[in-house]
């Protein structure tokens, strides 16, 4: 009986439009589920974007003040203090001053204790970092003379105040044995002074001054080496001695170079002897760059070369011009900057180019003033200059600059680094030093993702595609819903417990273990196939108490059994064929080295962490084929292999690739694998008994340490767009491949 005022039709109306209702609310959550993914991975990718841009930032200079010098006497050199705020200027009659660089206001004024009848003939700076400067003169002495600035806060207010003192003390020291002028000075100093100078007559001078303490522990003093020597040089344009006080390069104007060893004085020799320029060519200026490893050498022919040493065949170091930079015009002054392998030149027309060697391009141009320049200094941060040209007059420039080491060619080529005997690819973002050279190449982290998914997938592709046609086609309905969730569980075990079970255990297994781990990539295939041969030949009555499906299980003690023989066999074979010891064979018979933790290691572990998912959506794709079709092949007289092959396998053929580049993106992706189970060592190496350095994994180490805003923190960011970007745009052409195999094979 129905209930009065309501129809079986007014039931079934309103039943349709709740129906209606739910479908609809339905279809919109997706549409904004999937739109909100959209919109998420466009934030995510906007965000690495963001940070990522201003690496493309050109760098900007503009001028904050002109004022005239005022000096007195001829300047031979200017400084600036870190604040940008105090310049010092040397005089050629001894004075400095230290003025304010925002309106040249002087705020002290230093006479140099320089004897009477002397002249200062020439002028050497140390490490600009040490604020130490020599004065040359004209009876074979120098004067030592350090700058400093002291900072304070009264009321809160930061005051710097300039100070001149005398590290090696008021007297002078002798360098000329004979009174000769020093027409030329260089000098270094790490607590060890070594003061070189050069005279009339080729003469060589060399003075060593090593501090002294008493037995109370305090300073008694320096102790003063001497040596003296000539050379066959004439016109010396610059003497460069590096940072460690140990090498020694005399310059001639005429493009001739003398390369001398001076760690020992006692024994000082001369290393090499060569030409520098062209010839014809002759050098306007040199300088070493930060760190004193590179020597920059600007000729008349618009020029500036970059030399450093590097080994030969036969291990014997030589100079060699590693770059050249163009368009530097008629170089007035080469500045190198404190820190960075950056440098700054001064041209008659009154422009400064600044230049960086690492990312081997011109940073910017600008033209300062209508006058030439005679004198530049670059702030300690680089972002400030001072230059002093012909009229007499000061600019001050503020710089911006954050980034100067990047360009396409630092991240993607081969670069040619201080300390390297060719061009290379190079990861090494930090080094002890201040003076450290950046390598930012991110070939060899991007090779290295590459090479991991190679050998995960590998490893993973015919495992898990052929487990999925075994369960799919094959299985026992029963069997198969055991087998397919176990495997599917194996996704949620944490990637984290994997690479620590790979580096720990797995990796030294390898090791000792290695000719049995190759025989059972060998004799696994034989003897499943051997036990498959077996199996058809036994009586159809013995075969028949084992039901269809459920061979597979018989395969399980016979798989197990083949692994610990080919275990068990490692030792002897090992005894056997390398004398004991297969990664030493490998190392010292065919030239391959031998990490612990290396590809092989990765990719087993890695690819049983990718087996799941591929096996997963492959199995659902083939279990997924219409039955009628397997039927109707089987009908026509196909055999089932036959109908797996040009039937199934072409029909599931859109799920199985997807399924295979599902993997390839966790491949790709994933990082506490390749973290904890490879040498981390970005190498650019293609064996798989050598490890690697993925982008995922480098950002995971360095991200932490990255000083923020800095060029590696933005560099890190980078790697991450590159990681993305590269995800997003082989899951596009995937999809696109994809949908092709899918209206190709839904005809069948």
């Amino acid at each position: 009986m129905f209930e009065p005022g309501i129809s079986v039709y007014g039931k079934r109306s309103a039943h349709l439009r709740l129906r209606l209702l739910k479908d609809r609310v339905a279809r919109y959550g997706v549409a904004a589920g999937g739109a909100a993914v959209i919109f998420s991975i466009l934030l995510i990718f906007f965000y690495l974007f963001l940070i990522v841009a201003p690496l493309a930032e050109a760098p900007e200079a503009h001028e904050v003040a002109v004022y005239a010098s005022q000096s007195e006497s001829p300047v031979i050199y200017l400084a600036i203090e870190e604040q940008a705020e105090i310049g010092a200027v040397f005089e050629r009659n001894g004075d400095v001053r230290f003025i304010s660089t925002s309106d040249g206001a002087q705020i002290k004024k230093v006479h140099l204790p320089i004897p009477k009848g002397a002249q200062v003939v020439s002028f050497s700076a140390a490490r600009p970092t040490s604020g130490v400067v020599a004065l040359g003169l004209s009876n074979g002495q120098a004067l030592v003379v350090r700058h400093r600035y002291k900072s304070s806060y009264p009321n809160d207010q930061r005051v710097i105040t300039p100070e001149i003192d005398y590290p090696l003390g008021k007297a002078l020291v002798d360098v000329a044995a004979d009174g000769a002028a020093l027409l030329k000075v260089a000098i270094q100093e790490e607590e060890t002074f070594t003061l070189v100078g050069w005279s009339r007559g080729g003469m060589l001078s060399v003075v060593r001054a090593s501090p002294q303490e008493s037995l109370l522990e305090d300073e008694a003093g320096f102790e003063f080496e001497r040596s003296s020597g000539n050379t066959d040089l004439e016109d010396i344009q610059a003497l460069l001695v590096d940072p460690g006080q140990s090498n020694l390069y005399v310059i001639s104007r005429g493009g001739d170079l003398a390369w001398f060893n001076i760690s020992d004085l006692s024994h000082a020799r001369l290393i090499e002897q060569l030409s520098i320029t062209a010839p014809g060519v002759k050098v306007l200026k040199s300088i070493l760059l930060a760190g004193g490893v590179s020597i920059l050498v600007a000729s008349d022919d618009g020029v500036i070369n970059q030399w450093f040493s590097v080994r030969d065949k036969e291990g014997v170091r030589h100079l060699k011009k590693i770059r050249g930079f163009k368009n530097a015009g008629a170089s007035q002054v080469l500045v190198s900057e404190y820190s960075r392998k950056s440098f700054f030149v001064a041209d008659n027309d009154g422009n400064i180019s600044a230049f960086h060697t690492t990312a081997d391009r011109l940073l910017f141009k600008e033209r300062i003033t209508d006058a030439s320049i005679r004198q530049l200094a670059i702030a300690p941060r680089a972002d400030a200059l001072w230059a002093l040209d012909d009229n007499n007059r000061l600019h001050f420039w503020h710089i911006k600059n954050e980034y100067p080491e990047l360009s396409w060619s630092s991240l993607w080529s081969k670069v040619w680094y201080e300390g390297y005997d060719q061009p290379e690819y190079i990861w090494q973002s930090s080094a002890a030093s201040n003076d450290f050279e950046p390598k930012l190449s991110l070939t060899p982290l991007t090779f290295g993702t590459l090479k991991a998914a190679f050998y995960a997938m590998l490893f993973a592709i015919p495992l898990s595609i052929m487990g999925a046609v075994f369960t799919a086609y094959f299985m026992a309905p029963k069997m198969r819903q055991l087998v397919k969730p176990t495997i599917e569980i194996m996704e949620a075990l944490p990637t984290v417990i994997l690479g620590f079970l790979a580096g720990l255990w797995l990796a030294p297994l390898v090791e000792s273990h290695l000719p049995g781990i190759f025989s059972l990539l060998l004799l696994m295939p034989v003897v499943v196939l051997l036990a498959a041969f077996l199996w058809s030949r036994l009586p159809i009555a013995l075969r028949r108490h084992i039901p269809d499906g459920w061979e597979a299980a018989l395969l399980i003690p016979v798989l197990i059994g083949a692994g610990v023989f080919a275990l068990n066999m490692s030792s002897p074979l090992e005894q056997w064929l390398f004398a004991g010891d297969m990664p030493g064979w490998l190392r010292h018979e065919m030239g391959i080295s031998y990490d612990q933790r290396n590809s092989l290691v990765v990719g087993m572990a890695m690819g049983f962490a990718v087996i799941p998912t591929i096996f997963s959506i492959a199995e659902d794709a083939i279990f997924s084929v219409p039955k009628y079709l397997t039927f109707g092949s089987l009908a026509l007289g196909a055999t089932p292999w036959q109908t797996l092959t040009r039937v199934v396998m072409l029909t599931a053929s859109p799920g199985i690739f997807s399924g295979i580049m599902m993997g390839v993106g966790r491949a790709v992706g994933e990082t506490m694998i390749v973290l904890m189970a490879t040498g981390n060592t970005p190498v650019m190496d293609m064996s798989i008994f050598q490890g690697m350095r993925t982008l995922s994994a480098n950002i995971a180490v360095e991200m932490p340490e990255a000083e923020v805003g800095s060029t590696h923190y933005r560099v890190l960011f980078l790697a991450a767009l590159v990681l993305f970007v590269f995800t997003f745009a082989f899951n596009t052409g995937a999809e696109i491949i994809r949908q092709r195999l899918r209206v190709k094979y839904s005809r069948l």
